[in-house]
């Protein structure tokens, strides 16, 4: 009893205080906003304690800085362009549904109230729909529904959770609660999804942070080469610190090398996980890939349309992917059919 009451006067002065502090900063009474903050405090500080230790244990690369300060400032340069690219990541958005619901909902309304509208002006968003200027569309549902091939199954382009009709190569994700455009995965490192809106810049994140990771790590060894002394508390951090960057460039370099792939082939990688549980690559051979319009249109597609993101790409027909399915010969690689 004596204990119970010595700690509810604390527990009281806690809760008051608490409340108080949210009530100054409402943004982080939200249990994912203050774990989404403490994230992105621990990779900030974890870049800089990677980084700095070996300013501050190397007094030669200190003194080569002073002599030739153009290789650090591009080092300087490479780090923050990383930290840039991490909190640019974590406050892209992937592209969600009823986003494109809401813009392909304005370019048609624009298109009924103004008969002078220029089809160029909504051809990103329905590209491939062969619409004429005089036609009328009724609603997202007749959009999507010429997505997809004649025949195709309609009860699986609903969505249980939004409610509303997805486009192909869109999908639900739980930790968002949000359909997301083109869903590549959900990254619990940045706290947002890879979708068609930011799988560019996540290609450019990873590619930032492998060149990072080998430079730090680079330093490091030229540190462990020197003839300077060194304590022996020293080379336990830097071995500790070492270890953790090259664990960190293993991930970043095998994440590199399957987007790049998946970048060149126009696949993500739900797509590429799950191929044989996504109901629009049901029937269609192992090897082909739908959405595919070869190397050279795959990257300009990803990373030069950007101004694209509610794009929205339709299946392919049955001819095509007949097409596809034939073996490359010797005229077709000559012709740069793959690219």
């Amino acid at each position: 009893m004596t204990t119970v009451g010595c700690c509810s006067p604390l527990t009281e002065a806690r809760a008051t205080l608490a409340d108080a502090f949210f009530r100054r900063f409402p943004c982080l009474a939200n249990h994912d906003t203050r774990c989404s903050i403490y994230l992105k405090l621990v990779v900030l500080v974890l870049h800089i304690t990677l980084v700095g230790v070996v300013f501050l244990f190397d007094a030669d690369l200190v003194q080569q800085t002073k002599q030739h300060p153009w290789c650090t400032v591009i080092f300087v340069i490479v780090f923050l362009a990383a930290l840039f690219q991490y909190f640019a990541m974590c406050c892209s958005s992937p592209g969600y549904v009823v986003d494109a619901m809401r813009e392909v909902s304005k370019m048609y309304n624009s298109a009924a109230d103004s008969s002078t509208l220029d089809r160029r002006q909504f051809v990103s968003i329905t590209e491939d729909l062969n619409f004429s200027s005089t036609q009328s569309i009724s609603s997202w549902q007749k959009v999507v529904t010429d997505l997809y091939p004649p025949g195709s199954a309609s009860r699986h382009w609903a969505c249980d959770h939004c409610k509303i009709i997805r486009p192909p190569r869109a999908k639900h994700c739980n930790d968002c609660d949000k359909c997301v455009l083109q869903f590549d995965h959900h990254c619990a490192w940045l706290g947002t999804c890879i979708g068609k809106g930011n799988h560019c810049q996540f290609w450019w994140y990873i590619l930032s942070e492998t060149v990072l990771c080998v430079w730090t790590m680079a330093l490091y060894l030229s540190y462990t080469r020197s003839h300077a002394s060194k304590e022996w508390w020293q080379y336990i951090i830097i071995i500790v610190l070492f270890v953790i960057l090259s664990m960190s460039l293993i991930l970043f370099v095998a994440l590199l090398i399957f987007h790049t792939y998946l970048v060149l082939t126009n696949q993500t990688t739900y797509e590429f996980t799950r191929r044989r549980r996504v109901f629009y690559f049901r029937g269609i051979p192992a090897k082909v890939h739908p959405f595919s319009r070869g190397i050279c249109e795959n990257i300009f597609t990803t990373c030069c349309s950007m101004g694209a993101v509610y794009k929205l790409e339709t299946m392919p027909s049955i001819e095509e992917l007949e097409a596809r399915a034939t073996p490359y010969t010797c005229v077709d690689i000559v012709s740069c059919r793959c690219c």
